[in-house]
Order: C-alpha cells, then structure tokens, then sequence
C-alpha cells in the first residue's frame, strides 16, 4: 500500500496517512527495485521484508514482501524490532533537552549520574554525553547485566550499574568503539533527570509528537498485534524462532516500529525538525564528532555519516534477534529509505536493497537513466569443486570451501563465512552477511584490489593437536539463544560469537586471550576463563559478560541420546507399513557391495545394530554394512591413501533401510530435525552412497 504523509507545523504532529498513487517519474525506479527485493528475499530466505521510499513530506512507495507471520502477509504496516535505530530516538530525546539548555553535552555523564563509575585512569577526560553518543566513550561494547546474551530482562538502572567497576577499553574521547553499554547510558541520563522511565519518556517526548503512534519501546498490544516472526540461523544449518527477550540497555536497541511511521521521523527531519527539533540541531547530529578536518564520514551525534553517489548520506542500521533494519537518507537531496527485514545479520542485503533505492531514486529524480543494478549467478558445481582449496598471500590466506553445493569463502584472520557466486569471470561475495567484494580470477590465482593469493597444495599431514594447555578451555559457553563457541584451528584459539562472528584469539597468559585489536564487534576487549582443579574451564568471562560452560551429550566419550517421541516397537510398525518416495533423477540400478569384503582394512562399529545410538535401539538385525559398488570403489582409494600415512577408517553406518529413516524422523523430536533425513524426500543413505565415519 502506497503511503502519504501529511505534517502539521510547530508541533510535528501528522494527522493521518492517505493512500496514493507512485509518481510516475518513480514508478520504473519501483519497477526495478522490486524485481531486487523479489529476488533477495527468496535467495537469502526472508520470511518478511517491508520497505517505504521517501522523497520529502511524502512516502512515495510502500510495500511488504514474504508473510509477516505463517499465512499472513507482510505490509507497509507490519512491525519489526529495529535495533539499534532505536538510538536515534534516545539520541532525540536527549538533544531536545540540550536544546532547552537543561542537558550539556561536554558536561561529564558523572554530573547527571554520580553512581556512575567504570574505571578510568587520572589522565583520561572524563566521560561525556557527546562522547557516548558518538561512540568515543571507551566503554566496552556490552554491559555485564541486560547486555545482548542476557535473557533476565533487567532494569536500566541495575544494566547501567553493572558497568561499575569495569575497565574502560580506550581512553574516552580518542577511539572510536561502538557500544551499546554507552547508549544504555544516555538512556538512564533521560531517566534519572526526567525523573520518568525511559520507555515512557521517550514515548512522550519524541514517539507521540511524531505521530508514530505503531512505535514503543515496549511490547505494548499494539506491538504484538502486527509483530513479524523472526528467524535466527547459524552456519551449522540450524534455524530457529528468534528469541523475543527485551534487553536491560533498551535505549541502544530495543524499538519497535513501521516502515510508515520511520518515514514520518525522516519527513520530519527533511522538513528542519517541525518543533520537535531545530534545524541547527539536526544538522549537528548529522555532523562527524571528533573528526579532523572536513570529514565526510564518522558517527554524528547518533548518526552514522557517510556518502553515496559523492552525496551525503546519514542513517543507521538495526540488528537484534532476528531483524535487520536499513535506515538511510541523502539530507541534501530529500530523498530516504527504510527497509527491515525478519532474518538475523541480513543487514548487508537491506543496505544493498537501501542504497540501490537511493540510487534509483537519485535518477528518476533527476530525469537520468536508471542505473544498472547489478546481479550475479551461481557457481557450476564443477567450478565450485575446482575452486576449493587454500589460497594465501604471505601470512594472509583464504580458505575457499565447498559446502551444499555452494561455494563458502572464509579469511583466515577470522570474520564471516560468506557465499561466493559469479560474476562473469568474477567471483562475488553476496552472501546473507556481505554483498560485492570481488576476486579475480587469474589461474590458480585470485586477485582482490590489494592481494594476489595463490593456491596452495593441501597438506599431506594431519594437523597437529591443540596445546594440551587449550583442550580444558576447547568447547561450548553460554545460552540456547547465543551460543559462544571455543575451538582450534591452524595452531591458534578461535571464538565463534554471536553466531557469525569468528574471531582468533591472541594468548595473552594461560587463562587469559584478547579479541582481535584491529577489527570485530569486541575490538579492545578480552575472555578470561576460570577452570577446575582439573584444568577444564567452567566458565568464561568475555568481554566483560560470564558465558558458563555448556554441558554437551557426547563431549566426553558418551552418546548423545534423545528420547524417542513413541515407543520404538510403534514407530516401527508405522514405517514398514509406509510406502518409501517415488524419487525422480538418473540414478544407477542398485548394486550393493558389502565394505567388510570389498574394502579391506576399514573397522567397524556399527551403532544401529546395537543400543549404542541416539535412540537407544538397535534398527538392525544384523551388524553389516553395505554401499553402492561405485561408492565402495572410491571409499577403496580413499582407504589406500589413508594407509600410506599410518591411518585408517571406522565405519559407523553406509546403507540405511528406508524405513529406519522414518523412524529417526517420526521418532525424533521437531527441534532435532536438523539432524535427521527426511523420509518425505529420501536420502543418500538410502540408497546406499552415503556412509557415516571416523578417521
């Protein structure tokens, strides 16, 4: 539904919306933007996505794609938790008051807030509003109490309180550190002075005079009513409800809101601030803090600032549990965007959709031709397989791996797994995480704008083990909803944070590592773990937040086991008597070997003819293992070239009777099925070219 926005002067309120028409000169802009969003939100697998374009006072454009929730479809009026474009309202709020010469910016936060006390040193300045709302506080990125992990929905004052005590991780003012902590901060400045909650004040004071009447701070009914599903994913291929907790730090990203009602806060600020703010006001958030020279690019006060198209452009982006939000506008030319979406870290595919937006509506605007969006293809699997391998440049490599049939590209320093597909003779990363980075290939090279790196042949060796000093400290920390993992690879201690995030650790005593200093969401920060009198370690605190050790079924030697939804004898009878798929494909005629005879030299264990297995059951009546014979010839060599470097294989399962596949699956409860085929459309173990393993 196409939107427009009607303003009253003075007091900023907008009286209503009323359906319209797309200008003309915008409609081949909208024409070809949407072919972009169709695209990406069946690629990247986006249950909804909503996008509302802006030129000025009016919403030229507004519509939902995928389904809100199950059934329902995405509107213009569907709404998202908007992460951390909640801070421009705080921000708001806070400069309203600074305005009214109650609120001083370079005033230290301490005399609005005296409890206030991280640790700092005598030389440092000290802490200022101006400092938190530009990112140059020190602060670490999360508090200890009400931080992203943390599910007990604490109170602003107990969050806040919690950063007591803790080390700052730059000197303030010098450095810029994104942190949310800060924002927490700010918020509880509004809170104490105000002497009203937070979620309230900022409801009356900016929300309400904005018209933004589908907006809060809290899950009112209004919220829940119209509140897309939300889905979290990892790169072990599980995907699950997003968490819906609200974070103790609410003012730093814990909004709710519509396309609509964000494009009324952009008319506003278009249109000099309607009395919610003045235009100098405006214009000093949109301004680089702590920049030298003329800066073009930087935090505002609450701003991220930056250009496209050699224009200013000023904006934010969102991400908490699920979401993704892309706020974005070119101040100078009246023209903004707001896109969310209901999938975690999707935010480079809304800053794509964004800021291809702005482009085409710079165009229309200015009566050019449409600039090109550009696209790409995917990898043949041929190429993929050819492609995989290490490439390195010096000390830096990349590791191109081939997973589901996709090419996976992974720095060696850490950072993101992201797909690779084609451009031409191009490889691109445009990936849920990443859009554009490009390598060219050259033969067995690939060329960035700065590197050459060249393929490497594998190594022959296995790799070494861990550093007996690690292995206590190797394994699973924190909740169900964020899991942080801890493991080796290359020599080196790696975290896995935030789902997506990797980061190697650098070893800085036995108990103690930093996260990289030069790059990542906990840039500054450490993990210190504490362990037993055994040497395992129970717990670690990384970046100032405890993670306590997960207990995993399997992790010392045991079998991971579930418990079977019915009873095994049941589970069997409904499978024998249920008819397998009728799978179409060239597949070969069935010619099963058995391994033990036609590969000599594997070992056995074979789980599912006995009750050593998740269910507890045997499924087999008799310990063999069978496989398609081209299967078996190929599984042979692997076998001989084992044996030469003083290895071997243990078998654990090859073929599996399809009725013992429909008993995992209807024996299985749904929050596992990420493990188990689905007997719906058959499996390789089938028919009998899979094979379960250990080296």
């Amino acid at each position: 539904m196409v939107r427009h926005v009607l303003t009253l002067s003075v007091v900023g309120f907008f009286a209503g919306t009323l359906p319209a028409q797309t200008p003309d000169r915008y409609a081949p802009a909208v024409a070809e933007l949407t072919k972009l969003i169709e695209h990406e939100v069946k690629d990247k697998k986006l249950p909804a996505l909503s996008i509302a374009l802006v030129d000025d006072q009016r919403v030229v454009w507004s519509k939902g794609f995928g389904e809100q929730t199950k059934g329902t479809p995405a509107m213009d009026r569907t709404i998202y938790r908007v992460g951390s474009v909640s801070k421009l309202f705080t921000d708001v709020a806070v400069m309203q008051l600074v305005e009214k010469g109650v609120l001083d910016l370079d005033a230290p936060v301490n005399t609005y807030l005296p409890d206030f006390k991280p640790v700092t040193k005598a030389e440092h300045k000290p802490i200022t509003l101006r400092m938190l709302m530009s990112h140059r506080s020190g602060l670490i990125r999360e508090p200890p109490v009400g931080n992203y992990f943390d599910p007990d929905e604490p109170s602003l004052a107990k969050t806040v309180a919690s950063l007591n005590g803790i080390d700052v991780a730059y000197s303030p003012g010098t450095k810029e550190k994104y942190s949310n902590a800060g924002i927490g901060v700010v918020g509880y400045v509004l809170e104490k002075t105000q002497k009203t909650p937070f979620t309230e004040y900022v409801k009356k004071s900016v929300l309400d005079p904005l018209g933004m009447a589908a907006s809060d701070f809290a899950p009112s009914s209004t919220v829940k009513k119209d509140l897309a599903s939300a889905v979290m994913w990892t790169y072990h291929g599980r995907e699950f409800p997003a968490p819906t907790f609200e974070l103790g730090m609410a003012p730093a990203g814990c909004m709710y809101s519509t396309v609509l009602d964000l494009a009324k806060f952009q008319s506003t600020l278009f249109a000099g601030g309607n009395g919610v703010l003045k235009p100098e006001t405006i214009e000093a958030m949109f301004t680089p803090q702590y920049a030298k020279g003329d800066a073009k690019k930087g935090f505002g006060l609450g701003f991220s600032v930056g250009e496209l198209e050699g224009k200013k452009q000023v904006g934010h982006g969102g991400a908490i549990y699920g979401f993704a939000t892309n706020f974005s506008m070119l101040p100078g030319e009246k023209l903004g965007v707001i896109v969310v979406c209901s999938r975690d870290v999707a935010n480079a595919v809304m800053n794509r959709i964004g800021d291809n937006a702005l482009k085409l509506m710079l165009a229309a605007k200015a009566g050019k031709p449409l600039p090109k969006i550009e696209t790409t293809e995917p990898i043949p699997a041929a190429e993929t397989k050819a492609l995989a391998g290490r490439y390195r440049d010096g000390d830096v490599y990349v590791d191109l791996r081939e997973s589901a049939g996709e090419l996976m590209f992974a720095p060696g320093r850490g950072g993101q797994i992201l797909r690779l597909r084609k451009s031409g003779h191009d490889l691109v990363i445009d990936d849920t995480q990443a859009w554009g980075i490009k390598l060219t290939r050259d033969g067995d090279k690939l060329k960035t704008a700065t590197r050459t790196y060249g393929k490497e042949m594998p190594s022959s060796e296995p790799p070494a083990e861990p550093p007996a000093k690690w292995k206590g400290l190797i394994g699973e920390y924190g909740w169900d909803h964020n899991v942080l993992y801890v493991y080796e690879k290359d020599g080196q201690l790696h975290a896995l944070i935030e789902w997506t995030e990797i980061d190697p650790l650098t070893e800085e005593s036995e108990n103690v590592f930093a996260f990289p200093a030069d790059r990542g969401m906990y840039h500054g920060e450490k993990l210190v773990f504490t362990r037993d009198a055994t040497g395992r370690a129970t717990e670690v605190k990384a970046a100032s937040i405890v993670f306590k050790r997960r207990k995993l079924d399997g992790e010392n030697g045991e079998t991971f086991r579930v418990k079977p939804t019915k009873p095994i004898v049941e589970l069997r009878k409904v499978a024998l008597a249920a008819t397998p798929p009728e799978e179409k494909g060239d597949f070969l005629p069935s010619d099963l070997v058995d391994l033990s005879t036609h590969v000599p030299g594997l070992k056995f264990d074979l789980r599912y003819a006995t009750d050593n297995n998740f269910m507890s059951t045997p499924f087999y009546s008799s310990a063999k293992s069978y496989f398609q014979r081209p299967a078996a010839e190929a599984l042979k060599a692997v076998v001989a070239s084992l044996k030469a470097r003083g290895l071997g294989l243990i078998i654990y399962d090859s073929y599996r009777p399809w009725h013992v596949t429909k008993m995992f699956w209807d024996g299985t409860d749904a929050k596992f099925h990420t493990f188990v085929a689905d007997p719906s459309k058959g499996s390789r173990h089938n028919r009998g070219c899979a094979v379960d393993l250990g080296l």
